[in-house]
C-alpha cells in the first residue's frame, strides 16, 4: 500500500511527463491540497514531518500562479521534502522494501552490467514506484542496437564478427593472438559464442538525475564548487584558473574541440592510423618494468574476432582497475607494432549504458596543470546531466516555437555532449541567437532610448554649404558629399543625431567633420572633437586650422579653433575654459582632457568621438553631458565588416566613406620571409639616401622570455649599433610620457630623426608625408586590419611610398594571411577576412571594444544576425521594457549578460 507521500510523489513525476500544465489531477494541484493534506497529517509520525506537510500545503495551493518556466524548479523542491521526509518515514510499504532490496534478474546472455548500487544520500530524489521498471528495463537493455548494414557497406558472412562478447564471470580460455576470421568461423556454437554483425551506437539519453548527479541536490547554479565532494583547496583552485569557481560555471565552459569516436569497428577489421571505437573482454593484464623508473601496463582485449594489445605508459593503477573478464569500451588511434596493430594510451572506459569518454563524440575541454581531462569531463557531464533538464528558457515560449528552436537546456547539453553533429550545429545555432537577441535587444534599447529625448534642430542655410564647398583647397568625393548630406539631414531634426562614420585611412573623415562642426558654429552653437591621443589631437588642429581661413572668408565670419590636452600649460587652460564659458570658442580639439569637470561649455550641439571604440562607455557619456543632448557623431579607421557594425553599433546610423581622394598615392606591400630581412635593410636605406624617412613596427616594448618576437627597445638598440650606424633613429613606445613621445614625433615630422623605431601606437594618428617605408617586424603576430592601418601610415605625401611585412615564423598560415595584405589594400575586404581569422574580441588590437565575449556566434552568418535583430525589434515594437511575465526570464539574462568589462556602448 502506497503512503500518502508516495502518492503525491506520483502525481509530481505525472506532472512532470505532462510538461508542468497543472493538469496531472483533475482540478490542479490547488483542489487535492486539502484532502492530501488532511491525509498526511493523519500518517504524520512527529511534529517536524507535519510542518513540512503544512509547508506543501501552501506550495500546492500556489502552484497554479507558478509561472511554466519557473514550475521544473518548484516540483523538484517538492519532491525533496517528500523525500526528507520518506527516509525518516517509519512504516514504508513492503512492496518498496522489497522492490529495494531485490533487484530483477538478469540473464546470462545480456551484455551490460549488473546495475550499480546506489548509496542513499539523505536527499535524494529516488525513483517512484511507476518509474523504477523504466529504469530497470533501461539498465537490461543493450547498449547497442543491431544494425547488420550501418558499419560495413558489404555484408557479413563470417557468424564470428560480434564485437560484444557475452559476459562472463571468468575470462573464457584465452584464443591465439589475431586469429584470422576464416579459422574462428570452424569453431562450433558451444565452443564459440554466437556472432552477430558489428553494431553502430545509438544515441544513449541521459538520465533525468543518474545517480552520479545526487551530489547535486541542494546546490544552486550559484554554489561553490568546494559543496562537491572530491573538490577542495588545491583541486579547486586548479579549477578557478579555469574559470570555474561556481557550479553554473561547468556549464559555461564550452570545448575547444570534439573527437569523433563513433566509429564502431571488430577488431579484425582495424586498419593502421584510423580514429575507432571498438568494444571487448579483458583476457590478460600484466606490467612491464621500463627504464628510468617507468613502466608499461598491457593488457590484451578480445571480442570474438580477434585479440589485441593496448599499452599504457607510467599508469601503474591501471594494473588494480583493469581485471580480467571486465568489458570495456576503447577508443583512440590504431597503432602498429613490430608488424602487429595496436592501441597506445587510448581512451578507455568500462561498458555502461551512459559512455562519456568513448563510443561518441567526445568533447575536449582547455585544462590546466594537474587536472586531468578524464576528471574534469566527468564533473562537467554530471552537472549537465542535472542542471539542464531543469535549466530555464530565457526564449519566450511563443517565439521558440516559431522559429523552431530547441530547449535552452537541450541545447547547452548537446553543446557539451552532441548526439551526432547536426544536433551540435543545431544547438550552437540556438545558443548563438541567444547571445545575438541580447546584444541587439541591448543596442535597439540603447537607440530607442537616445531617439526619445530632445535634441536642439540646427538652422542650417543652404546657402552657407554651397558656398563651403568651392571654398575647400580639393573638391570632395562622391562618398564624402554624400556623408555630408546625411549630417545635414540628421543635424535639422530635434532628434539627436548618433551616427557612426567609418572610412579607410586617408578618405577623408576628418573634413566632413570640420564641416559639420562649421555649421553647428554658424547656428550658433558649440562642436567638441575628442581624439585618443595627443598627438592625433595635435595633427587634427593643425590640419583643421589650414583649412579655416578660406572657409571663413567663403563665409564672412571668422572660427576660434583650440587645442586642449594634458599638457596644455595650467595659465592657457584657464584662460580657454573661460572662453569655452563664454562661448567664444566655436571648435574644441583635444583628448581626455575635455571631458574634465572644470571643462564647461556655454552651448554644445555636436560632440565628434574620433578612433571611437579607444573610449569606454563612461568617457563618451561624459562627453554627451557637456551639452544639453548634443548631436553625436563617432568616427572610425578601421574599416568594420557589416555584421561587426550591426552588432557592435546597432544603436548607431551608420555612413560609409569607400572612397579614396584622386591623387592619394597607392602603396606598394610585399610579404618577407626571416631571410629577406637584410634585404628590406638595404631598402630602407635606399630610401632615406633619397631624403625619405621610414617606420619600423615592433610587437612587444620590452623583450620577453616567453614570447620570441621582436622588443622596440631592444630592437631600436641593436638597428643603431649594427644596421643602421651612420643613420638617427629614435624610439616610441606606450609607456613613454606624453612629453616623451611629443618630442619623438616633433623631431622626426622636423626630419631630425631618419627612422623611428615603434610599437603599435602608431597604428593612429601619425601623419608624416615624408616618411615612403613601413616595415613591420613579426607581421603574422598582427591582425590583418591592425596591419592595414599600417600600411595607412606612409603615402601621405607626393613620394611612392612601401610597405614590407616581415614574419618571424614562415608558416603557411602566416603567408597565407599576409599575401591577403599584399593583395589588396581594400581595407573593408581585409576587414572582413580578418573578423573570420581573429574574432570579434580582438578585432581591434584590443578588448575595449565593448563587446561581450560571445561563445558561439559566428559574425560571418550574417542570417542570423538579421534575424535576432528582426526579433529583437519585434520584441521592444510589443514590449520596450520587458515588463510582461512572458520577457521576465529574458530581462533577467539581459541584465547579466553586460559585466564591467564589456558593456554596452
Amino acid at each position: 500500500m502506497l503512503t500518502t507521500f508516495d502518492k503525491l510523489s506520483k502525481m509530481l513525476t505525472q506532472e512532470k511527463r505532462l510538461g508542468y500544465k497543472n493538469k496531472a489531477v483533475l482540478g490542479g494541484f490547488e483542489k487535492l491540497a486539502p484532502n492530501w493534506t488532511a491525509e498526511a497529517l493523519q500518517e504524520a509520525p512527529n511534529d517536524e514531518v507535519r510542518q513540512v506537510v503544512e509547508e506543501i500545503q501552501q506550495e500546492l495551493l500556489g502552484y497554479a500562479a507558478v509561472a511554466e518556466a519557473e514550475r521544473p524548479n518548484y516540483i523538484h523542491k517538492i519532491l525533496v521534502k517528500l523525500f526528507k521526509v520518506g527516509e525518516q518515514y517509519p512504516s514504508k510499504s513492503p512492496q518498496r522494501e522489497a522492490k529495494r532490496e531485490t533487484p530483477p534478474p538478469t540473464e546470462p546472455s545480456q551484455v551490460s552490467p549488473p546495475p550499480t548500487s546506489v548509496k542513499h544520500h539523505p536527499t535524494i530524489s529516488v525513483p517512484t514506484e511507476r518509474e523504477r521498471p523504466a529504469i530497470e528495463e533501461r539498465r537490461r537493455r543493450p547498449v547497442f542496437s543491431v544494425e547488420p548494414k550501418s558499419v560495413e557497406p558489404k555484408s557479413v558472412e563470417s557468424k564470428n564478427d560480434s564485437i560484444l562478447p557475452p559476459r562472463r564471470t571468468a575470462p573464457p580460455p584465452r584464443p591465439k593472438i589475431a586469429e584470422p576470421p576464416e579459422r574462428l568461423g570452424e569453431e562450433t556454437k558451444e565452443s564459440k559464442p554466437q556472432i552477430v554483425p558489428p553494431p553502430v551506437p545509438a544515441p544513449i539519453p541521459a538520465p533525468m538525475v543518474s545517480p552520479e548527479s545526487y551530489e547535486f541536490i541542494n546546490t544552486g547554479l550559484d554554489s561553490a564548487v568546494t559543496r562537491l565532494p572530491g573538490i577542495k583547496g588545491v583541486m579547486a583552485e586548479k579549477l578557478a584558473n579555469l574559470g570555474i569557481t561556481v557550479i553554473g560555471d561547468f556549464l559555461n565552459l564550452h570545448p575547444r574541440r570534439y573527437d569523433d569516436y563513433r566509429a564502431l569497428k571488430p577488431i579484425n577489421r582495424l586498419q593502421y592510423g584510423e580514429e575507432v571505437t571498438i568494444i571487448g573482454q579483458i583476457w590478460d593484464v600484466r606490467k612491464r618494468d621500463l627504464s628510468n623508473n617507468r613502466v608499461m601496463i598491457i593488457a590484451a582485449l578480445s571480442d570474438g574476432t580477434a585479440t589485441i594489445e593496448i599499452s599504457w605508459f607510467n599508469q601503474p593503477w591501471l594494473l588494480e582497475k583493469l581485471r580480467p573478464g571486465m568489458q570495456i569500451v576503447v577508443s583512440g588511434k590504431v597503432n602498429e607494432y613490430l608488424g602487429r596493430l595496436n592501441f597506445q594510451s587510448p581512451d578507455w572506459e568500462e561498458l555502461d549504458q551512459n559512455l562519456v569518454h568513448t563510443g561518441r563524440i567526445v568533447p575536449v575541454y582547455p585544462l590546466t596543470l594537474g587536472l586531468g581531462a578524464k576528471w574534469l569531463r566527468n564533473q562537467i557531464k554530471r552537472a549537465v546531466d542535472y542542471w539542464t533538464p531543469r535549466l530555464p528558457d530565457p526564449l519566450p515560449e511563443d517565439i521558440r516555437q516559431r522559429l523552431e528552436f530547441g530547449q535552452f537546456g537541450q541545447a547547452v547539453a548537446q553543446v557539451h555532449f552532441p548526439d551526432d553533429w547536426q544536433s551540435l550545429e543545431a544547438a550552437r545555432r540556438r545558443l548563438a541567437f541567444d547571445e545575438l537577441l541580447l546584444v541587439q535587444l541591448t543596442m535597439l534599447r540603447q537607440r530607442q532610448n537616445w531617439r526619445t529625448q530632445k535634441g536642439t534642430p540646427l538652422a542650417i542655410d543652404e546657402t552657407a554649404l554651397e558656398r563651403l564647398l568651392p571654398a575647400l583647397p580639393f573638391p570632395l568625393t562622391a562618398a564624402q558629399q554624400k556623408v555630408l548630406r546625411d549630417l545635414v539631414i540628421d543635424l535639422k531634426q530635434d532628434v539627436p543625431m548618433s551616427r557612426l562614420l567609418q572610412g579607410d585611412v586617408g578618405s577623408g573623415k576628418t573634413v566632413v567633420a570640420l564641416l559639420a562642426m562649421i555649421l553647428t558654429a554658424m547656428n550658433g552653437g558649440q562642436a567638441a572633437i575628442l581624439a585618443p591621443t595627443e598627438i592625433l589631437a595635435e595633427q587634427h588642429a593643425r590640419s583643421m586650422q589650414k583649412l579655416l581661413p578660406p572657409l571663413s572668408e567663403a563665409l564672412g565670419r571668422p572660427f576660434e579653433l583650440r587645442l586642449l590636452t594634458g599638457s596644455t600649460p595650467a595659465a592657457e587652460r584657464r584662460e580657454l575654459a573661460d572662453k569655452l564659458a563664454s562661448g567664444t570658442v566655436d571648435i574644441l580639439v583635444g583628448t581626455h582632457a575635455i571631458i574634465q569637470e572644470n571643462v564647461q561649455f556655454k552651448n554644445m550641439q555636436l560632440a565628434v568621438i574620433d578612433e571611437q571604440h579607444r573610449f569606454g562607455v563612461e568617457q563618451r557619456a561624459a562627453l554627451r553631458r557637456k551639452g544639453f543632448n548634443p548631436h553625436m557623431l563617432v568616427m572610425t579607421a578601421t574599416p568594420i565588416p557589416r555584421t561587426l557594425a550591426l552588432t557592435l553599433y546597432g544603436d548607431l546610423d551608420i555612413s560609409t566613406i569607400d572612397e579614396m581622394p584622386p591623387g592619394r598615392q597607392p602603396i606598394e606591400t610585399r610579404f618577407l620571409t626571416p631571410r629577406e630581412r637584410e634585404r628590406a635593410y638595404s631598402f630602407i636605406k635606399s630610401q632615406v639616401a633619397q631624403g625619405r624617412q621610414a617606420f619600423i613596427i615592433c610587437p612587444l616594448v620590452e623583450e620577453s622570455d616567453k614570447l620570441e618576437a621582436k622588443s622596440a627597445v631592444e630592437e631600436h638598440k641593436r638597428l643603431q649599433e649594427d644596421v643602421f650606424q651612420r643613420l638617427k633613429l629614435g624610439l616610441l613606445h606606450g609607456r613613454m610620457k606624453s612629453s616623451e613621445k611629443d618630442q619623438v614625433m616633433v623631431a622626426f615630422r622636423n626630419r631630425e630623426i631618419d627612422i623611428l623605431v615603434s610599437t603599435s601606437v602608431v597604428e593612429v594618428g601619425i601623419d608624416i608625408p615624408n616618411a615612403t617605408v613601413m616595415l613591420v617586424e613579426g607581421a603574422n603576430r598582427f591582425g590583418l586590419a591592425q596591419l592595414h592601418q599600417f600600411r595607412g601610415r606612409v603615402g601621405r605625401g607626393e613620394h611612392k611610398s612601401y610597405c614590407l611585412l616581415l614574419a618571424d615564423i614562415a608558416s603557411p598560415e602566416a603567408e597565407q594571411r599576409l599575401q591577403a595584405v599584399e593583395r589588396t589594400t581594400n581595407g573593408f575586404e581585409l576587414a572582413e577576412e580578418d573578423l573570420r581569422l581573429r574574432g570579434p574580441g580582438e578585432f581591434f588590437g584590443t578588448r575595449q571594444s565593448g563587446l561581450p565575449d560571445l561563445k558561439f556566434v559566428k559574425l560571418s552568418d550574417t542570417r542570423l544576425l538579421e534575424l535576432a535583430r528582426r526579433e529583437a525589434n519585434a520584441i521592444l515594437q510589443e514590449d520596450q521594457n520587458l515588463a510582461q511575465p512572458k520577457y521576465r526570464l529574458l530581462l533577467e539574462k539581459l541584465n547579466n549578460f553586460w559585466n564591467t568589462r564589456s558593456e554596452a556602448n
